[in-house]
């Protein structure tokens, strides 16, 4: 009985019918630390201690030699909203060499995860995440990396997959509150609808409600009443698409990526949304999903982190 599946969502998660949980993925951390290759220091921080949200800071080396302070980056894992973390392996490498390489700070956030705890909580946690890091802004904050190194006036977010979702929210959130932030980075992310586009569906895959990431999101999101036509889910579904809070727009899709046609939709609906930013799509040929974080050394992930770097430091 024991080993009875309820919902078998592989490779990320399976929940069987006893109510235990196994992550398939994403379950080893690593410390914070001075990074030796990269000369990054990572420190990690509590934001709430009543929900143990936290978030793990990266500085570059170059922090404190130089007069101009440091963009801020707030980055937001992926995972299908149910497994990783910010103190994940494979999150720390990247951010060390995004942190290095385009000279920026990052904070990266560590949001709670579906099922314990549905969405909207990692929305919630993500966007309080992002005003503790802006309550720095006037050099009063209780961190002391942040008052005295970064510059307020270039704040970006960026997240992959999920977290490429949760960006966009984040922003969406800004926008409403009257906060203009540089730019946004979303990384093949995970946005999906009832009605197929592009490829999705064909040679007899599933659409939809009943592809793995209509299924997912209902896993993740039992609540809501739209299912993959949730505007959290489907931007073409929001009305208030066009409030994004900021002026310029990274897309990041990969050609084998299931997800790649919503990454190239997203564009479209931003434009018909009457939002008046520059936004564009870059797609890296013949890699799949977050195909960086598993092959950081490739040709293709080495130009994929030049491409982000260049667009922060534009």
């Amino acid at each position: 009985m024991d080993n009875e599946i309820a919902q078998d969502l592989s490779p990320l998660i399976k929940l069987y019918k006893n109510g235990r949980l196994e992550r398939l993925v994403g379950t080893a951390t690593v410390s914070a630390s001075l990074d030796p290759e990269t000369g990054v220091n990572s420190n990690d921080v509590v934001i709430s201690p009543e929900t143990t949200l936290s978030a793990r800071l990266y500085i570059p080396k170059s922090a404190g030699s130089i007069q101009t302070k440091l963009p801020l980056l707030v980055y937001f894992h992926g995972g299908g909203f149910c497994v990783e973390t910010a103190f994940s392996p494979v999150y720390h490498n990247h951010l060390n060499s995004l942190s290095s390489q385009a000279n920026i700070a990052i904070i990266s956030v560590n949001y709670r995860l579906a099922p314990e705890h549905p969405l909207p909580a990692a929305y919630d946690d993500s966007w309080a995440v992002f005003k503790w890091a802006l309550a720095h802004s006037n050099a009063k904050g209780p961190n002391e990396w942040l008052n005295s190194l970064v510059d307020f006036r270039r704040v970006f977010l960026a997240g992959d997959s999920a977290g490429g979702n949760i960006a966009h929210h984040v922003a969406l959130r800004a926008g409403f509150e009257g906060i203009n932030l540089r730019g946004i980075v979303l990384i093949h992310p995970y946005f999906w609808g009832k009605e197929p586009i592009g490829d999705e569906g064909k040679d007899g895959g599933s659409s939809g409600d009943e592809a793995y990431p209509g299924m997912l999101w209902k896993f993740v999101n039992p609540s809501s009443k739209n299912g993959s036509d949730d505007p959290l889910i489907n931007p073409s579904k929001d009305p208030n698409v066009g409030k994004l809070g900021c002026g310029r727009v990274l897309v990041c899709v990969a050609e084998k990526d299931g997800l790649k046609d919503r990454g190239w939709f997203y564009k479209e609906v931003l434009k018909k949304s009457g939002w008046d930013g520059c936004v564009e799509v870059v797609e890296t040929k013949g890699e799949g999903h977050v195909f960086h974080l598993f092959n950081p050394n490739s040709a293709n992930a080495l130009e994929f982190m030049a491409q982000i770097s260049s667009f922060i430091n534009q």
